[in-house]
């Protein structure tokens, strides 16, 4: 694959998303995302002023997870966090869907929510990213919801979450890429630790990297020559 490691890099949503992570964990991430001319920082909404803040004058953007990790809040829930984080600083944001009701196949719902958070995105003009959590999905299901996606036309449908049973898997990758149409990409998050994940996701179709281990990728990159 013809690709740099400044290519890779402009993909990575560089992502500390723990529960315990502290102001001296985000300058890191931030220093860290910088340095390596990574596309994002990928935290929670608290800390999305402090980030935005220790951003200023870079590149980076400073990304939001809404409703993280499980997506089990109402619609004006979401909406109302995101707006939040629009307000703090956010240039983009990810949000968990409903995954309960995809498992009920109420697509009509999905729809519903995927229209007002993809609404509060344009609104601000910033990014708005799907997160289906593929582990828990049919194959049938993630191919209705990448349906409603190439309808809705967020910018990206995302895997996962990492925080589920499984993350990121090619094949997954390339249905949803298939599905969700031209006009909508596809990003790939939840356990790509290594170049050699990070390069199997790319060949399938993702444009976007979501991912803890973006150092450790590009490190990898280096050693093995690539320029």
């Amino acid at each position: 694959m013809d690709i740099s490691i400044s290519d890779v890099a402009a993909m990575i949503d560089h992502t500390n998303l723990k529960a315990f992570a502290t102001r001296e964990d985000f300058q890191k991430l931030c220093d860290e995302a910088k340095s390596y001319g990574f596309k994002s920082v990928a935290i929670n909404t608290y800390p999305v002023a402090i980030c935005r803040e220790m951003l200023e004058g870079s590149q980076v953007l400073t990304g939001a997870a809404i409703s993280f990790p499980l997506g089990q809040m109402t619609i004006d829930s979401k909406v109302a966090e995101a707006k939040n984080a629009i307000t703090d600083g956010c240039q983009e944001f990810d949000y968990v869907l409903n995954v309960g009701k995809v498992k009920e196949h109420d697509y009509a719902y999905i729809e519903a929510e995927m229209k007002a958070m993809v609404s509060t995105a344009r609104d601000a003009g910033i990014c708005v990213k799907v997160i289906f959590e593929t582990c828990y999905l049919t194959e049938e299901e993630i191919i209705e919801t990448a349906k409603i996606a190439s309808r809705v036309k967020p910018d990206f449908v995302k895997t996962s979450t990492g925080f589920g049973t499984a993350g990121a898997k090619p094949e997954h990758v390339r249905l949803m890429k298939e599905y969700a149409g031209d006009n909508v990409q596809v990003k790939a998050a939840g356990g790509i630790r290594s170049w050699a994940a990070a390069k199997a996701m790319i060949e399938a179709g993702a444009t976007r990297l979501g991912t803890s281990s973006g150092v450790k990728i590009i490190e990898e990159m280096k050693a093995e020559g690539i320029g």
